[in-house]
């Protein structure tokens, strides 16, 4: 395999989730990882974080595949702690090639308050946007930026077919936040590719991980409930989805962060790419 062999990877958002599993598929394939995470809850966020404990399982699963992984707890809105951080990792393992911006939560419901904008959008724009900042000094030609987005930020703030997919100011942060990210990284992408780095964006629709698998997303799928569980989301989930799922694997999205990271599309650049079953397709875009 070895399709990223030799590579240096730094990844956020990677003690669980869609994180973990782009860290595993590239060592697998070959890279090196350095492993950011908060592992910490944030107040306005109604689902549990990740934990140090799941950031030291990462580790593991990464040195389990034969390869170098240095981990660090680094909040990713705070630029000058991952500076630091990125800078030891860097020196480490000798060299960074791929960015994976992927640390993201998405605080719904309508009790969650002004806190729950701030923060969704600090994390998931701010939190990126610092991300790419401070690695650009360390990538040079032949590297590659992968960014999260989401097909949820695609959409209009009111929501998919009447219904409110992202509920309250949590919810309007998260989208505004993906949104912008599209016009972020379409323009940096103008600007690197002179120098020969590139950057794209994956959006993904419903993934099977704990922000998706949580209380206040249940509600959101199922308004029509008090208190709904997985199964009564279940029902509801497929809608978003042209093809029928309720949703994808975070390993749907791994295949398509290694394809970019890989010298495979090393003429890919400036991309907005859909890994959402035709969720898209669905709702018009």
């Amino acid at each position: 395999m070895n399709r990223v062999a030799g590579k240096v990877v730094l990844i956020t958002g990677a003690a669980r989730g869609q994180g973990r599993s782009h860290a595993v598929h590239l060592a697998d394939e070959g890279a090196d990882i350095i492993a950011f995470d908060l592992c910490e809850d944030i107040a306005s966020n109604e689902y549990p974080l990740a934990t140090r404990e799941d950031l030291d399982e990462t580790r593991v699963l990464v040195e389990k595949s034969g390869r170098r992984c240095v981990t660090a707890q680094v909040d990713v809105r705070d630029r000058t702690a991952l500076r630091e951080n990125l800078a030891a990792a860097v020196s480490e393992l000798g060299g960074l090639d791929v960015v994976v911006a992927n640390a993201g939560i998405c605080p719904l419901g309508r009790d969650v308050g002004i806190e729950g904008f701030v923060d969704a959008f600090d994390v998931d724009f701010v939190g990126v946007v610092n991300a790419v900042h401070v690695a650009l000094p360390h990538l040079s030609a032949g590297a590659s930026i992968i960014v999260t987005g989401s097909v949820a930020g695609q959409v209009p703030q009111t929501g998919i077919n009447g219904m409110e997919a992202l509920q309250g100011p949590g919810g309007d942060g998260y989208g505004l936040a993906k949104k912008m990210l599209g016009a972020y990284t379409s323009s940096l992408a103008f600007t690197l590719g002179p120098l020969n780095i590139r950057l794209n964006t994956v959006h993904p629709t419903n993934v099977d991980t704990d922000m998706l698998q949580s209380a206040p997303m249940y509600r959101t799928f199922r308004p029509d409930l008090e208190n709904p569980t997985r199964e009564d989301a279940l029902e509801t989930f497929p809608f978003m989805q042209l093809m029928p799922t309720p949703w994808v694997d975070a390993a749907d999205i791994s295949h398509a962060v290694v394809y970019l990271a890989s010298d495979e599309s090393r003429f890919v650049t400036g991309q907005q790419l859909r890994v959402d079953a035709g969720a898209g397709m669905k709702i018009g875009l």
